[in-house]
Order: structure tokens, then sequence, then C-alpha cells
């Protein structure tokens, strides 16, 4: 079984990893069983490198909010604002600290410092503007909305003023208070004013999109993509408040299942400019449906972004997890021999990706062991996945950054 096992390994390189794939995918994905280590996301930065200068990619995106991930790209491509007030406000989750993420950043711009825009590289975040204890207020992306398709469309056309929805959304406070998380009373998501505000964004989008082509033709396709991202934040926003206020069993998994459906909405609009590499959690990139317990609820279960990008794209999208051995800072020592991790932790290399198909052939019909993670902020590989995975990237131990 270990000769099997070997035949299955390559090293972590672009063209290597295009190799494991059927076709070439508009979206490669690179999944991460973790959050915050450097390690894991220097490794994404050397393989973003080389799908650029090999492969043709143009875009990055990853786990942080999508609105604040418009700074990063301003910056990029423009040169708009300073590294570090782009590393302070370009990113949510806490990642504009990771020195990595800098350092992608910071690689990005230089790419594109004297290159054309058709030439240049792109940065999104693919999250909505959440976190898990709460949901940003709508004003932002309905005044952004509202301001584009007041520039360029007839005023009798629009359905509201700017001051309407200032008065609606009222103050941003009652919105992003953390206890609606847990306290369904304590969200407006279901008040007047947010019914209301629901049919107003859907009647704002419907407007940007009856009017594409005036749109792109009077301002540009970068901006209607933009007014875009605006107008589905601000529905996705919407439809989250709303089922935050509600009080059935279904609550959380609907909480769930909105957020991934609000990230396969922008990843699907990030391919159609050109090849993308996407990072997040293993867990939003799978094929599988996603499970997860919280809090004193049972099992929640919700298709994930990649599920759903999967059934949209087909062959043109493809999804690489990511295992280790060791993180010994976190209390997670060697992994036991049973598991696949184990198996893997036994071979030579530092880091390399897995044939996942023909490893799980290899391992037989008797799946391995799951590893069971003593730190919660580590999520070990489900065996019984490898089948529904491209390739499974593994590194081996993982240092404290």
């Amino acid at each position: 079984m270990a000769t099997d096992i070997k035949d299955t390994v390559h090293a972590v390189e672009a063209a290597a990893v295009l190799r494991l794939l059927p076709a070439r995918p508009r979206l490669l994905a690179l999944g991460e069983p973790t959050h915050g280590e450097d390690t894991l996301l220097d490794l994404r930065n050397d393989l973003f490198q080389q799908l650029v200068e090999e492969e043709g990619y143009r875009t990055v995106a990853i786990e942080s909010d999508c609105l604040a991930g418009l700074i990063v790209d301003d910056y990029v491509t423009a040169g708009t604002g300073t590294l570090d007030d782009v590393m302070a406000r370009g990113f949510s989750h806490g990642f504009g600290a990771s020195a990595a993420n800098r350092e992608l950043v910071r690689w990005t711009r230089a790419y594109n410092d004297g290159r054309p825009a058709s030439e240049q590289l792109r940065f999104a975040g693919f999250d909505g503007p959440l976190e898990i204890t709460n949901a940003a207020s709508p004003r932002q992306v309905l005044t952004a909305l509202h301001g584009y398709l007041a520039t360029w469309v007839a005023p009798d056309l629009l359905p509201c003023t700017a001051d309407t929805l200032d008065r609606l959304v009222g103050a941003d406070d009652r919105w992003t208070g953390p206890a609606a998380m847990t306290d369904p009373s304590q969200s407006v998501g279901r008040s007047a004013e947010a019914r209301e505000l629901r049919l107003l964004a859907d009647d704002l989008e419907t407007l940007l999109h009856a009017h594409t082509p005036h749109l792109i033709a009077a301002t540009s396709r970068d901006a209607w993509d933009r007014a875009c991202l605006y107008g589905r934040t601000a529905t996705g926003l919407l439809r989250y408040h709303y089922w935050m206020a509600d009080t059935s069993p279904g609550r959380m998994t609907h909480l769930l299942g909105i957020r991934d459906q609000m990230m396969a909405d922008n990843l699907l609009a990030l391919v159609d400019r050109g090849p993308t590499l996407v990072h997040a959690q293993n867990a939003h990139l799978q094929r599988r449906k996603s499970a997860m317990r919280m809090w004193d609820h049972p099992l929640l279960e919700w298709w994930g972004a990649g599920a759903i990008v999967n059934a949209r794209l087909g062959e043109e999208y493809a999804v690489l997890a990511t295992a280790l051995g060791t993180m010994w800072h976190r209390g997670v020592g060697a992994p036991p021999a049973d598991t696949v991790e184990g198996l893997l932790y036994a071979l030579p290399e530092d880091r390399f990706v897995v044939d996942a198909p023909r490893l799980a052939t290899a391992l037989g019909d008797t799946p391995p062991a799951a590893r069971v993670s003593p730190w919660f902020g580590y999520a070990p590989l489900d065996p019984a996945h490898l089948t529904d995975i491209d390739g499974l990237v593994f590194i081996k131990d993982v240092p404290q950054a």
C-alpha cells in the first residue's frame, strides 16, 4: 500500500496540479483546514504566482468581505492608497494582520505596475459582509447601487430616492448588533422598513440588469460589474437579516445557506473575467453537502459555495483540499498512523499534492480512520471526501508564525 500511495504524490506546482485535472478549470479552489496559519498562505501565494506566470490566471479570491476587497483591488490595479491602509481596511476576519496576505497584496501590486489594465491581476474577497457574530447594515451597498443608477438612468425610472433609502435603513447599529445572532427578537430583519427595503433592492437590481447595454457603454464593464456586486450583496444581506429574525428550527440552516449562496454568486461573477484561484476553508469549497454543529443546535446541513459552483461549472471547477500533519503550537501533534494524514505523514516530503482519486483507490474499500483534532480550529480531512476532490495538498508540519 505504501508504494501505491507514494506513486500518487507530486510537487505542489501549477503544472503538476493541472495535470491531475480532466480539464483546465476556470475556477481552481484551494481549501485550507484552519485559518490564520501563514505557512498555508505562503503555499497559496507560491501557487498563485505560478498560475499567473505559467498558466494565465488573472484573479485571486479569498474568504474575506467582498466589499472590503474592493479596497485591495483598487490598490493592486491603480495604486490607490497605501499598503498599510489597505491591510487595515481591505480584509475581514482579522486576515489583514497576516504577513502572507500582505505579501500577496505587495506582489500583486508589483506585478501590475506599468501593465495595461487588460493584463493586470485582480484581487477579490468573495465572502459577504458577514461575521459569525453579526451582519453589516445594508446602507453602503444600497447607497452605492442607487448612486450608480441615479447617475446614468432616467430619474423617473428609479423606484425611490436616496433619502428614502436612508430613512428606511435608519441607524446602522440597529442592523449590526451581535445580540441578534442568538436572539431573533433583536433583529430588525422582518420590520416594515426591512421588508420595504427588500422590495426596493430587488427593483434597483432589476433596473441595473435591464439597462445593461446602456450602462456598460456609458461607464465600463468594471463599473457595471461593481454595481452588480452591490446589487447582489444588498439583496443577499437583506435576505440574511430576514432569516436572522426567524424563530423556526430552520433558522441557522437558512443563514448558513444564504452565506454560501452569496459566496457562490460572487465566484461565478469572478470567473466571467478570467481564470481564478479561490482560497477558503475546505468546507466552503467541497463538492459534498456541508455539515457542522453550532451551539445547542442539532447537526446542520447545507449546500456550500463549492457544491453550488460545481453544479454550474462542472469540469471547469476543480478543488484541492489541504490537510496537515502537526501544528504543535495549537496542540495538534503527529497524526495517528491509521488516518489519511498519518499515512501521508510517514512519507519523506515536507509538502506535496496527492492525486486524491488514485489515493482513494490505493486505500481500497475500507477507508482509513477519521482523525480527531484536539483543537476546535482545525478540521481534519474526512476520508470519505477523497473521491470528491481532485487533489489533496499535504503539509507535514505547520510551525508557529
